[in-house]
């Protein structure tokens, strides 16, 4: 879930959060949202050639150990000279020059980032639980007014059910999501339909 309330550089300094705007703005590339999943999954600072090399491979699909010297030059340029200072400027990471070190702030360790991806027969979760609650209230007025054969089933039943529907779907979105954040999983989210 993202909780983000701070609008200007000054009140972040203080220990506020980041503005709507900033974190849209550091998701709106596809790189700065690969080198954020890198750095929440790892733990503690990364030099940059390894992120440029995680992100060459979930770039191109392949296995890390794969990426060649020539394969990852061009991110590795695109990462010191756009992308770091970028997320360095939003005080997201802090980057070291010798060695070339990258290290996530608390702001990004606060930060949770859901990435729902959809394709397009799938429907999103929000849209899933009015139909499910539209399904209880029909089930529910087909009770009341006693049309065959919802009439056998009593409130109590239609409650039992309801309960199990929603807790089921909650758990397992639960679940989802917790693979859809980033730096959860192995690969960005965006990669999980892939596979």
């Amino acid at each position: 879930m993202m909780s983000i309330t701070a609008t200007d550089d000054e009140s972040r300094s203080t220990g506020e959060e980041l503005s709507e705007d900033d974190v849209f703005e550091m998701l709106s590339n596809r790189r700065r949202r690969y080198v954020i999943h890198a750095l929440k999954h790892a733990e503690g600072p990364v030099d940059v050639s390894e992120l440029s090399r995680d992100v060459t491979a979930w770039e191109r699909g392949i296995d890390p150990a794969d990426v060649t010297y020539d394969d990852r030059r061009n991110v590795y340029s695109t990462l010191k000279r756009n992308h770091l200072p970028k997320l360095a400027e939003q005080e997201v990471v802090t980057i070291s020059e010798d060695p070339c070190l990258v290290e996530p702030t608390p702001a990004l360790d606060d930060l949770d980032v859901y990435v729902e991806v959809l394709s397009s027969r799938e429907i999103p979760w929000s849209l899933y639980y009015v139909g499910l609650a539209g399904l209880a209230a029909a089930l529910l007025l087909a009770i009341s007014t006693g049309i065959p054969p919802f009439a056998a089933l009593s409130p109590l039943g239609l409650g039992v059910f309801v309960t199990m529907a929603f807790g089921t779907s909650a758990v397992f979105h639960y679940l989802v999501g917790r693979r859809t954040r980033l730096g959860s999983t192995e690969k960005p989210p965006e990669l999980q339909k892939r596979e």
